[in-house]
């Protein structure tokens, strides 16, 4: 039910219904203990204090007996006369209040009998203050009393713990400069205390590895920036070099060129995406079908379109739309095209709301332990870093450029052998 998950969720619920029913027990066990001694003080008075002596005319004492309290009754007395004759006497009890004119008059003839006791008077009172009732309504307005006392000093106590709730909350939602109360020297305040000190001190460190990585990815991009210098004159004077230069030896040397170039241009890419803020072109309508059909035609790969679908459009930038296809295109080449350019397979589809495109080869595919690694920055699979034009960080710009176009890339399994790599990205 809902009130039972409002107390299990509320502290100061729990604590004030604590509070209220340990007081209504207590109240219960006094007014039962007091009852006790009320009723035992009167019968112990009865049983002392009570006795009935009868008495002839001239005041003499003929007979005398102690009386004894029925509970509900009153007082009874068994009185022996001289001759013998026994009489049972009762005395009622008296009640609460008697109406005016009609109070009891008890005395005795000239025969030493009860002269006359009238008949018990009716209640005029109001039910709740007649016994036990004005007891019980003493304990409950007792009780509301304590109730509503000690319900504004419990939620005073357990705010400061909401309170330092939802600050805890906030800063696991990433919120680091929240810091909370230390009003007070309780133990709350304590909590709070620690708390802050905690959080300052992961704020900071925080602050140091943003810097720090800032620091990293400005000095890789400015290196890598700067190799391209020297990578430009070598290609130059290779250019420049006669005839007589060994042919093989130039292809070798022209090929690591082109290896070192495609890495740093890599890595200047990957820099970029990983600042945010960083430009990386206008943001438009992209038509993935025309760009796939171009960079298919290039290396000789199959495209083919879900039937039906006439355009595969999202918003991007073209430039990075290309390096992606042309990334994941050069990726299923290298590894999976194992009889030839056609092994490798691009799809394009249309879901409610997304554009999807697989590019499947017929490679040895992906272990399922690796397909989350393979798009990490410089990881390669076991036995595959050797590969001819491999850098390690093609399938990571893949993830890369897809992450900043809202969408995701993932690696399966193709049916038959081989893996397929399916992106998704938002449909315009």
């Amino acid at each position: 039910m809902n009130w039972l998950s409002s107390i299990a969720k509320h502290l100061y619920l729990r604590i004030w219904l604590a509070v209220v029913v340990g007081v209504a027990v207590l109240m219960l066990v006094v007014g039962w203990a007091w009852s006790l001694s009320v009723e035992h003080v009167a019968r112990s008075g009865s049983q002392n204090t009570h006795e009935l002596q009868v008495r002839n005319a001239q005041g003499e004492l003929i007979a005398a007996a102690p009386g004894q309290l029925q509970r509900g009754l009153g007082v009874t007395f068994e009185v022996t006369l001289p001759d013998g004759q026994k009489l049972n006497l009762l005395l009622p009890k008296r009640p609460p209040a008697v109406a005016q004119g009609t109070g009891p008059s008890m005395g005795l003839g000239p025969n030493g009998l009860n002269r006359g006791m009238p008949n018990n008077p009716r209640d005029v009172s109001p039910w709740w203050a007649r016994p036990p009732y004005g007891f019980v309504w003493m304990l409950l307005l007792v009780g509301l009393a304590v109730a509503i006392g000690v319900y504004p000093i419990v939620r005073k106590l357990t705010r400061r713990l909401e309170s330092l709730q939802q600050g805890v909350q906030r800063w696991g939602e990433g919120d680091l400069t929240v810091r909370m109360s230390e009003h007070g020297q309780d133990e709350v305040a304590d909590l709070s205390k620690r708390f802050n000190a905690a959080a300052e001190r992961i704020q900071n460190l925080m602050h140091s590895q943003q810097t720090l990585l800032t620091s990293q990815k400005s000095l890789l991009a400015n290196a890598s920036h700067e190799l391209r210098s020297p990578l430009t004159r070598i290609r130059m004077g290779l250019e420049f070099m006669g005839a007589s230069t060994n042919d093989a030896a130039k292809q070798e040397i022209a090929r690591n060129i082109a290896e070192l170039d495609q890495l740093i241009d890599e890595i200047l890419l990957a820099s970029r995406l990983d600042a945010q803020e960083a430009d990386l072109g206008t943001v438009e309508a992209v038509d993935l079908m025309g760009l796939c059909a171009e960079e298919c035609a290039r290396v000789g790969a199959v495209f083919d379109v879900q039937a039906g679908v006439q355009t595969l459009q999202t918003q991007g930038v073209v430039k990075l739309m290309r390096r992606l296809i042309r990334n994941l295109l050069e990726n299923a080449g290298r590894y999976g095209a194992i009889h030839g350019p056609e092994d490798v397979h691009v799809m394009g589809s249309v879901t409610g709301t997304e554009v999807v495109l697989t590019v499947c080869d017929r490679g040895p595919g992906v272990p399922v332990a690796f397909r989350d690694k393979i798009f990490e920055p410089f990881f390669r699979l076991p036995g595959a870093s050797e590969r001819a034009g491999s850098v390690g960080l093609g399938l990571a710009l893949v993830k890369s450029i897809a992450a900043r176009h809202q969408g995701q890339v993932t690696c399966e399994e193709r049916p038959g052998g081989g893996a397929c790599f399916v992106l998704r990205l938002p449909k315009v």
